[in-house]
């Protein structure tokens, strides 16, 4: 077991390098998925799930601030990494940005289902973290997460048990299955530096350092092995569903599995740009230069 790590001085040049990457990638995706769940208030089918989604979209910008808050032991401050950051040096997943299919619950519930399930593995692996404040902060998010998955799972059991609401969640699946699948390509390094070697050669240190303590192959095995079967069982179709032996997944994630755009290596959607436009607007149009604080930064 690695040994615990209190703050950036107790890193060397690599691993600095890989804890900035693995935060900026923890924090991005939160924060991105957030701004999209805004989109869903007062338009969900219920009272009770238009404020279950407003509530999803509000934990996740307070752990996107949790790990963003760790950056800022780096030398970064909060208005830099949210609103001053050039697009293509956001390393999220394309699953979080894509646009919602307009009026389709199922594309929100589906969506919400596949990513929470990565989340709550995720946390799994970070959750004896070498660097103290991850560790932490795992502990902070882990019960709300939990509350999110059981959320997604029940509305996808919900939608599947008719036939329209069926046929809308195979839509969902076909459309962002692929998407999903980015969740755990690796980010480019944080310095900007490098190429796809480079990329691994930043996933093996954080594995390396203790970090997280699974890799992203593992990671995305122990994602297919859970997702693929339960969809399966509601009759839902994936590209995995035909290649289960002995309850393992033999996928093999190519390039021609993937979506065009993966986000984590800073290529995204068009709908990345028109996101990333509005959620900066107005701290553009006030020509400020740092973000408003209205709570103490956590400890």
């Amino acid at each position: 077991m690695s040994a615990t790590l209190e703050s950036p001085a107790d890193l060397d040049d690599e691993e600095r390098e890989a804890l900035e990457t693995l935060l900026k990638r923890l924090g991005d995706d939160e924060y991105v998925l957030a701004e999209r769940y805004t989109e869903w208030q007062v338009k969900a089918p219920t009272l009770e799930s238009d404020l279950a989604l407003a509530n999803n979209a509000q934990d996740e910008l307070g752990h996107a601030r949790l790990w963003y808050d760790v950056l800022e032991d780096l030398g970064y401050e909060e208005h830099e990494l949210v609103y001053e950051r050039e697009g293509d040096e956001w390393c999220h997943s394309t699953l979080v940005e894509q646009p919602f299919a307009e009026g389709d619950w199922a594309d929100a519930v589906l969506r919400h289902y596949l990513y929470d399930v990565a989340e709550d593995i995720r946390l799994d692996a970070l959750e004896g973290s070498s660097y103290a404040k991850i560790a932490d902060r795992v502990g902070k998010i882990r019960s709300e997460e939990e509350y999110h998955l059981e959320h997604a799972r029940n509305w996808v059991e919900r939608l599947a048990d008719g036939d329209e609401g069926a046929e809308r969640l195979q839509e969902a699946v076909d459309r962002l299955f692929p998407h999903a699948l980015t969740l755990f390509e690796p980010c480019a390094p944080a310095s900007g530096a490098g190429d796809a070697s480079g990329d691994a050669d930043v996933e093996e240190t954080i594995v390396d350092a203790g970090f997280r303590d699974a890799t992203l192959e593992e990671m995305r095995e122990e994602w297919l092995s859970t997702v693929v079967p339960f969809l399966d069982d509601l009759g839902l179709e994936t590209p995995a569903s035909e290649l289960v032996h002995f309850d393992e997944y033999e996928f093999d994630v190519t390039e021609d599995v993937l979506p065009d755009a993966v986000g984590r290596d800073g290529s995204h959607t068009d709908a990345w740009d028109d996101l990333r436009e509005e959620f900066t607007h107005t701290y553009r149009e006030l020509e400020r230069s740092e973000a408003t604080k209205i709570m103490d930064k956590p400890e």
